[in-house]
């Protein structure tokens, strides 16, 4: 799931108009943000970012004045590229597939994004709720036309997915073909 758009970063609404070196710089710590917390979760630190951006931790931090403001706003992102990606899933007439679709598809995004990976297996993170509530719906779908056992809930769910990335990122493991087994497996044990 790497970034096609990393040179841009979400407008503040009503922010006052910032000079032209400035808007690069805050470009520029936005898409090493979104490279840094991509590869290492949120172990990464605003001294990285500042470097991979060319620029000063002061100037990441006129930006973002702490690193949690910073994690948000990639969290954001992030998500929002993900629905984005996940679309088609969505939009399959086939509550079976597609719940099959987009667990598939979380599972291979999730592969290479160490910050979401993080975030979707820790219960704090507020920001993932909206895709765990799509999970539900398409589950609770899917439960509905017999593609899903009649006794699996989003727990359940959450127990198998979450465990499979958690393992996964211990590990080290970033083999999008590998997580997506992972998907593939959580998938049959909910099957009816």
């Amino acid at each position: 799931m790497k970034s096609v758009e990393t040179s841009s970063s979400p407008a503040e609404p009503g922010a006052p108009a910032r000079r032209a070196d400035a808007r690069r710089n805050h470009e520029r710590v936005f898409a090493a943000a979104l490279e840094v917390l991509q590869d290492a979760g949120l172990q990464g630190t605003v001294p990285q970012i500042a470097e991979r951006a060319g620029v000063g931790k002061a100037t990441v931090y006129r930006s973002y004045p702490t690193k949690e403001d910073l994690v948000a706003a990639v969290m954001e992102h992030r998500l929002s590229e993900l629905r984005r990606l996940t679309a088609p899933a969505l939009a399959q007439p086939d509550p079976c597939r597609a719940f099959d679709d987009y667990v598939l598809r979380l599972f291979e995004g999730l592969a290479d994004d160490r910050l979401l990976s993080e975030a979707l297996a820790d219960e704090g993170f507020s920001s993932t709720s909206g895709l765990l509530a799509a999970l539900s719906e398409l589950m609770e779908s899917a439960k509905a036309a017999g593609g899903v056992r009649a006794d699996a809930t989003l727990l359940d769910l959450r127990v198998m997915l979450c465990g499979a990335v958690v393992q996964l990122i211990r590990i080290a493991e970033r083999e999008p073909a590998l997580w997506r087994r992972y998907g593939e497996l959580t998938l049959r044990a909910l099957r009816p």
